[in-house]
């Protein structure tokens, strides 16, 4: 196989057809951010956009805002651009809380919905917060409902009669395995079993098309690959044929039929609006609308592309540059089976990467021993991949992650 250099990557950043959008990022200068998968890159128009939310809507406005700027309409004006990337109709997506809190309300909502079953089906690479919320419910029930665990290979060969949802994550968190929904999908409905896919590290990473697969519930996070910010709201998808069926737990007045006429007793909107519970956080919801506007004219398989390329690209350089260095790729080398991230298992994990961060490249950690390596095709750059190996190989090649300070775990790893 061909030595791969640094031009040779250069030249591959400028046949990009995406690397215009690089522009729309306030991206460091002298580093490389390949952590998107954790917390997305700050949009340029986050920072004057919010400033007018806050100084001319809100100070200026006041109260009247609500009406006159259309906060009342966020949760749903955003659910639709989110449709777009999911695959999902405008009025089958609406923004709202986090993903733990849509966890539960979506689960609950389907296992409502099959109350002759009693096991709920996930894997042993889901994210535990969807696990936990899982366990929750399952105890507050009271029910035997019971979540059971196997691995992602044997999730296939488990749907059953017995079970009521399966709940898993598209990407897995760790590894960036790819579930293959459309296939999950078409055993679940063959069997009677909904499905509630975790979408975190998909929307805005690949195409999902959770209509054409045949989805039942999804949700996803705001902050990762769409870009909102720190703990940005979570979006949640009812498939329209499960929306005035459905009723979730948690009665909020903004999921009430008519929050302003402040009734005592609780009547559920019509359609996903139901799924609303308390007032819309309209500050973080106008930076996550900036993140959402970076997809503006942006081609989602050009994004698919240029992830496998870029993960392609990675795992080819480590191979090349760090043999024998102590790494093992811990993701599918086939892209068609992985997501946007690629991860590394070494015995000293998180001090190599507090090492590569040190140095201005950064990932992050998931215990026990991965290093994890994000990539957001709308500002990584091919020469980004060839700086991170450079510096991965000089960070183990020097042993520079045996100083101590880098084996100190911080709260966030």
């Amino acid at each position: 196989m061909t030595m791969l250099d640094r031009a040779q990557c250069a030249a591959l950043d400028a046949k990009d057809p995406l690397a215009f959008a690089r522009a729309r990022f306030d991206v460091p200068e002298g580093l490389v951010y390949l952590d998107g998968n954790s917390l997305g890159a700050l949009p340029r128009a986050t920072a004057d956009h919010l400033s007018a939310v806050v100084r001319n809507q809100w100070g200026q406005d006041l109260i009247t805002g609500w009406n006159k700027h259309g906060w009342v309409d966020l949760p749903r004006r955003l659910g639709a651009k989110i449709a777009r990337l999911t695959g999902a109709d405008q009025d089958e997506v609406v923004v709202c809380d986090s993903t733990s809190l849509n966890v539960f309300k979506l689960l609950s909502a389907a296992l409502a919905l099959q109350p002759g079953r009693r096991v709920i089906l996930s894997d042993t690479g889901n994210f535990p917060t969807d696990l936990y919320m899982a366990q929750g419910l399952a105890d507050l029930l009271g029910r035997d409902h019971r979540l059971e665990l196997v691995t992602p290979e044997a999730v296939a060969g488990r749907i059953g009669p017995d079970v009521a949802v399966v709940m898993l994550t598209e990407i897995d968190y760790r590894t960036g395995r790819r579930h293959d929904m459309a296939a999950i999908n078409r055993l679940a409905k063959a069997a009677g079993v909904l499905t509630l896919w975790d979408l975190a590290h998909s929307a805005g990473a690949l195409p999902v098309d959770l209509n054409g697969t045949g989805a039942d519930f999804a949700i996803g996070c705001g902050y990762k690959y769409l870009n909102g910010g720190p703990g940005a709201p979570a979006f949640l998808f009812v498939a329209k044929r499960w929306l005035n069926e459905t009723r979730q737990p948690l009665f909020g007045w903004f999921g009430h039929a008519a929050p302003f006429a402040f009734e005592t007793a609780y009547q559920p909107k019509a359609g996903i609006d139901r799924f609303l519970v308390g007032t819309p956080p309209v500050l973080s919801m106008a930076a996550l609308e900036c993140g959402l506007a970076t997809f503006d004219d942006i081609d989602l398989i050009e994004i698919r592309r240029k992830s496998l390329a870029l993960g392609d690209l990675m795992i080819r350089l480590v191979a090349q540059e760090c043999a024998g260095a102590g790494l093992t790729l811990a993701s599918p080398t086939d892209g068609g089976q992985r997501g946007s991230q690629v991860s590394y298992a070494h015995d000293c994990g998180y001090a190599v990467m507090q090492a590569l961060i040190a140095r201005g490249v950064i990932g992050d950690f998931r215990a026990p021993n991965l290093m994890r390596f994000g990539f957001t095709p709308l500002y990584v750059r091919y020469q980004d991949i060839w700086e991170a190996v450079a510096i991965l190989k000089a960070v183990l090649a020097g042993a520079e992650w045996r100083r101590p300070e880098f084996s100190q775990r911080a709260a966030v790893t």
